[in-house]
Order: structure tokens, then C-alpha cells, then sequence
């Protein structure tokens, strides 16, 4: 067995896709109307049927957990971010861990927790 993909649940599929091509490059793979696949395994699922296959309220920003990337030019990544979503909701600005990884942290237009650092 092998994990294929991971699925975060957006309002608007649109607006999603944009955010994460803008940003970190991905490309459209598959369009299932609602359910769109992208390069290295990331899913966008429309809110309105993630709700209705759930049962349940969505709720953005639980921070139970985070999609990782790493960027080794992180200080470009940040001027990138800002220029194109100066709205960008930080959980915390540029710091550097104890081991010397400096890493940011932000949601995306829909709550999911985002962390991008320079590679390990």
C-alpha cells in the first residue's frame, strides 16, 4: 500500500488552484468537476461535497494539521507570498528553529495550515 494523495477541502476551486500555482508551482492534473488533482498529490475538494459526503460543518484554520514544503530561497518565497496575497494570514512570520531551519507558517484563502521551510 501507498499514500497517493492528500485532500484539503476549499470554498472556491478556482481561487485555490491559482493560490497554489502562484505560489508553489502545481499544475493541474485532473478536473472531476469538485475534486481536482494536482502535481505531487495534492487534492482540492469543493467544500459543498466534502460537507454532503461528511455529514459534518468544515472548520477552517484546526490546525490539526499542515501541508509542508521546503524552498531553500525562503526570503524570496516570503516577498512572493506578500506580493501576491498581502491578505496571507500568518500563524507565525519568518523564525528559525533551535536546529537552524528557518521556516514561516500561514493559512491559505480557506483555513489550511501551510508551513514552508528551507530544506532540512
Amino acid at each position: 500500500m501507498k499514500l497517493k494523495n492528500i485532500l484539503i477541502v476549499v470554498k472556491d476551486i478556482g481561487r485555490s488552484r491559482r493560490f497554489y500555482h502562484d505560489l508553489f508551482g502545481l499544475e493541474m492534473i485532473l478536473d472531476n468537476d469538485g475534486n481536482m488533482i494536482l502535481t505531487e498529490g495534492l487534492v482540492l475538494q469543493k467544500e459543498q461535497y466534502w460537507k454532503a459526503f461528511l455529514g459534518r460543518d468544515i472548520i477552517p484554520r484546526n490546525n490539526a494539521c499542515e501541508l509542508y514544503f521546503e524552498e531553500p530561497d525562503l526570503e524570496g518565497f516570503i516577498e512572493k507570498l506578500e506580493r501576491y496575497y498581502p491578505e496571507v494570514q500568518y500563524v507565525n512570520r519568518l523564525m528559525t528553529h533551535s536546529w537552524g531551519q528557518k521556516v514561516i507558517r500561514f493559512y491559505d484563502p480557506d483555513g489550511n495550515l501551510i508551513e514552508v521551510g528551507t530544506p532540512m
